[in-house]
């Protein structure tokens, strides 16, 4: 009891049909990365912030130390190390996506 005016439209079908087997396709040549590259992925997206962050509050500490002060060297050069890093990690992001 269906509606002849209401069938698919063969094209249509058809094009989902080679949508779906494209997809399959490429998830066939590109599966998805195991669970110990993803943590190494995280891994790395955390020292890319971490390192540049204690860089920053090193060369600021030294900084204060030498000319007395008390964190007017080490509270902006944190923050420009903590604003490095998660650059550095945003670009690596999206060398990661175009890569993969």
């Amino acid at each position: 009891m269906s509606d002849p005016s209401r069938a698919p439209d063969p094209d249509h079908v058809a094009r989902a049909a080679r949508d779906a087997a494209g997809r399959a396709a490429r998830g066939r040549a590109q599966p998805e990365p195991s669970l110990g590259s993803r943590l190494g992925q995280i891994g790395i997206l955390g020292w890319t912030i971490v390192l540049p962050t204690l860089a920053g509050l090193a060369i600021g500490r030294v900084l204060d130390r030498l000319f007395g002060t008390r964190v007017f060297f080490s509270a902006p050069l944190l923050m420009l190390g903590a604003a490095a890093g998660l650059w550095f990690a945003w670009k690596w992001m999206h060398r990661q996506d175009s890569s993969g």
